[in-house]
């Protein structure tokens, strides 16, 4: 029997890859982000499996949104899968949950045209939220014959994390075909403050007019009818319900900045791009100082007591060629804000709140006629 010995005078071939150093690799896995594809990373090699848990820069993108009767079938299969409780587990269930009933309320204002809104809540008001495949041993449910993680698990396996970035399949509010509505909100320990875009419709003509108000007469007051027709109930509903949204997700984002305190920014949104919750490295610390304050009717932070401005136009026209139609802006802070916050002008607080069209939106409707309102805590 012969056997094979290497050649002595041939040298082994080098793998010029295991010559980068660390900071290379680092630096292309901080910009591959999302978890899902880290994940695939952490099989390659013993190298990649070290280096991952120090990526800085994840992006969770959740997959699917699976009713509590899956979960509880589910779960009767094993005792991991009943264990799976943890706070993100349930985001929908929780976010729904906490908007249903305000809304069925406001609902009422606005008659039969809004049991839609109210029917697609309670349609998802049962639900859990997941991320499949992930990189976590833990929190697994098997759904379909694919393995569910749980966010909050699967983050545990990074170590480093300074900006992170969540992204739930769509919006929470369910809202008709055209009508526009859009929120950004930033939070400490409570609300910090909160822009609330939204318009009865959106119209594409196609063209790029002189863009401006559409009505030669409007002198930027807000119409009569707008009072008559329903038109300040319907923005009420936007504006309470997106708080509660917003305020759904804050509460839930607790233990993620417990078992991070790396975090320099966390931004919470959705594929939709309907709500953007946003906390920089402060408002994390306060967070982390300061515990929220939670409402006793759900599982979400108590929203303070509140100082709004509204601007209002009936016909607003924006450079690119869209109309907004009920074109409205709601600006929000809290009443007892330190009076150097409030100082701050509204052209560049609002500035950086929405982007492209919607921000121009902003800019726009800012300029106009300005309405105070206040809102009690709840």
């Amino acid at each position: 029997m012969s056997s094979v010995y290497p050649d002595p005078d041939k040298p082994e071939p080098v793998d010029h890859f295991d010559r980068l150093p660390d900071s290379v690799l680092l630096l292309v896995f901080n910009k591959i982000g999302d978890v899902k594809a880290l994940g695939r990373c952490c099989v390659v090699s013993r190298r990649f499996h070290s280096l991952v848990p120090q990526v800085e820069n994840v992006v969770v993108r959740v997959d699917c949104v699976i009713s509590d009767d899956d979960c509880s079938s589910s779960s009767s299969s094993s005792d991991k899968s009943r264990a799976l409780v943890g706070p993100f587990s349930n985001l929908f269930r929780l976010v729904f949950g906490g908007i249903v009933k305000p809304l069925q309320a406001l609902g009422q204002f606005l008659g039969p045209k809004r049991s839609v809104l109210n029917e697609t809540l309670n349609s998802l008001s049962s639900s859990s939220l997941f991320v499949a495949p992930g990189v976590g041993d833990d929190g697994e449910m098997d759904h379909g014959g694919v393995t569910h993680h749980s966010p909050t698990q699967v983050l545990r396996n990074f170590n480093e994390i300074r900006f992170l970035r969540i992204e739930l399949p769509s919006g929470e509010l369910g809202i008709d075909d055209g009508v526009l509505l859009k929120w950004r909100a930033d939070f400490g320990s409570t609300l910090d403050n909160c822009v609330i875009l939204g318009a009865a419709s959106v119209i594409n003509n196609g063209i790029s007019p002189e863009f401006g108000v559409g009505n030669g007469d409007d002198n930027g007051s807000i119409p009569e009818t707008f009072y008559t027709n329903g038109g300040l109930k319907l923005r009420v509903v936007w504006t309470i319900s997106s708080l509660i949204a917003a305020s759904a997700r804050h509460y839930l984002l607790q233990p993620i900045i417990a078992d991070h305190k790396t975090l320099d920014s966390l931004v919470l949104t959705d594929a939709d791009g309907q709500g953007v919750l946003c906390m920089n490295r402060d408002q994390l610390e306060e967070l982390r100082v300061k515990p929220l304050s939670a409402s006793s009717a759900s599982k979400r932070t108590l929203v303070p007591a509140l100082n709004m401005r509204l601007w209002y136009a009936p016909y607003l026209e924006l450079p690119d060629g869209f109309v907004l139609e009920g074109a409205t802006l709601v600006a929000i802070r809290p009443s007892e804000q330190s009076a150097s916050k409030n100082e701050v002008s509204d052209a560049s607080w609002l500035s950086n709140a929405f982007e492209g069209p919607y921000g121009t939106a902003a800019k726009m409707l800012v300029k106009r006629r300005t309405y105070c309102l206040e809102m009690n805590s709840f």
